[in-house]
Parts: structure tokens; C-alpha cells; sequence
């Protein structure tokens, strides 16, 4: 296999939470563009990102759930096979974010994010590896984890939890599923200007105060994770396990 090929997802069949917008929607786009279908889900409708599929020849599936309601998985993966017939990649990159100062951080605010960015991560990741399992040709899993998997933040407890807890549990998923052919890792964004993101950009002293420090001098967009996304996805990074990627501009290295 030639190195541009193993980068080819050719007759893989790609599931991306969070699909609708901002990162999820670039990176469905990035997988169809070499070669998945993908499955996108969502609570709300994925045309947008359907439409972007289809305008440069690949297929689209959407899948509407909840994930803040464990009956979730079986839609998911229902769904997908019902599309497609089997699945290859798992993208866990649907999030909640509550922004609020510790001291005053209550008990819901706290709740509904671990349900969504962790325990949600782990077992829809769970069911993802029992059907690869099944299907006997291993699979893909890629967290979305965060600078706040490395960081403490500001006003973010819940967020930051999930996400170091998105970094602990791509190496423990890891060590069990990687003897099953079964790559796990993540990709760490860094500041993206995504719906995320809107309230830190739109005060203005903060936003110059983030761009400061990023080396690269400006916000990410959806485009700077599709190279990484596909990389993950693909027979390329085959003996990558357990790894958080980050492409943050070089935050990290400041």
C-alpha cells in the first residue's frame, strides 16, 4: 500500500456526533472527502452538513439523538448499521460546555456536561468496540478531548473534568480494546472558533489575550482538523493507540 493510500477510507463507514456544525461538520466533511460514508448525529438536523457530503460526491446518513439520554447508543448504532451495514470509525465529538465560577457551580450545571462529554463517551464507545468486535476487522475511536484536558480553565469545572477524563479514558480504552485491532485515540483542539467558543471571542479583551499566546497568531476554524481527523481514522496511524494529538497553533508549547 502506497502512503497516500493508507490515508484512503475507502468503503469505511465513519459515525461523527456532533455532526450538524463547527468542528463535527468539518470533520464529516474531511472523512467523506477520503472516501467514508459517514453518519452524522445529532439532536438537531444535519442538512448542512449533509449538503456539504453530497456536493463533493460521497453519502450522508443522519441520525437524530439525544445524548444526554443513554438510549441514545442503541440509535446510534442502529442507525448507522442501518445505513450502512457495519461501522469502522467513531468520532466522539459532541460536547456541553456550562460556563459559571466554581463557587457558585451547581449540581445540574455539573451533571448534564459529565453525561454528555464522559459517560456518554465511554459506553457509546463501548458499544462502538463490541460491534467491531462482531464484525471481526477491528475499528477507529477518536475522542475530541481539549486544552482543558492539559488545563485547569476559568468557570469551566464540569468541562475541564470531562475532558482530562476524555485523555484517561482514550489510554484506558486503549490498553483493553487494542488487542482487538481497536486504535483509540483523540485529537486535542486548541482555542476554535466554533459555537463554543462565541462568548470567549466576543470579549474582546480575552480573545487578544488567547490569540497572544497561540504562536500560530489567530483562532483554529473546523479546516484545521481535518488533516488529523483523517490521519486517526485511517490505516496510517495503525500503530497509534492510546495518543491526544493536539493542533492548537502551538498553545501548548508556549
Amino acid at each position: 500500500m502506497s502512503i497516500i493510500d493508507a490515508f484512503r477510507l475507502d468503503g469505511k463507514v465513519a459515525v461523527v456526533t456532533g455532526a450538524n456544525t463547527g468542528l463535527g461538520q468539518g470533520m464529516s466533511v474531511a472523512l467523506a472527502q477520503a472516501g467514508a460514508k459517514v453518519v452524522g448525529v445529532a439532536r438537531r438536523s444535519c442538512e448542512d452538513t449533509k449538503k456539504l457530503v453530497e456536493a463533493d460526491g460521497g453519502e450522508f446518513a443522519e441520525v437524530i439523538a439525544d445524548l444526554s439520554d443513554m438510549s441514545a447508543i442503541d440509535v446510534i448504532v442502529n442507525g448507522a448499521l442501518a445505513a450502512f451495514g457495519k461501522v469502522d470509525i467513531l468520532v466522539n465529538n459532541a460536547g456541553l460546555i456550562k460556563r459559571n465560577d466554581a463557587i457558585d457551580f451547581t449540581e445540574d450545571e455539573w451533571d448534564s456536561v459529565i453525561q454528555v462529554n464522559q459517560k456518554m463517551v465511554f459506553f457509546l464507545s463501548q458499544a462502538f468496540a463490541k460491534q467491531y468486535i462482531k464484525q471481526g476487522h477491528g475499528g477507529k475511536i477518536i475522542n475530541i478531548n481539549s486544552m482543558l484536558s492539559y488545563q485547569g480553565g476559568i468557570r469551566v469545572p464540569s468541562y475541564t473534568a470531562s475532558k482530562s477524563a476524555g485523555m484517561g479514558l482514550t489510554k484506558a480504552m486503549c490498553n483493553e480494546w487494542a488487542c482487538h485491532n481497536i486504535n483509540v485515540n483523540a485529537i486535542a483542539p486548541g482555542y476554535m472558533a466554533t459555537n463554543n467558543t462565541a462568548q470567549l471571542r466576543s470579549d474582546s479583551d480575552r480573545s487578544e489575550a488567547i490569540i497572544d499566546r497561540i504562536p500560530a497568531g489567530r483562532w483554529g476554524t473546523p479546516d484545521d482538523m481535518k488533516g488529523a481527523v483523517v490521519f486517526l481514522a485511517s490505516a496510517a496511524s495503525d500503530y497509534v493507540n492510546g495518543f491526544t494529538l493536539a493542533v492548537d497553533g502551538g498553545w501548548l508549547a508556549r
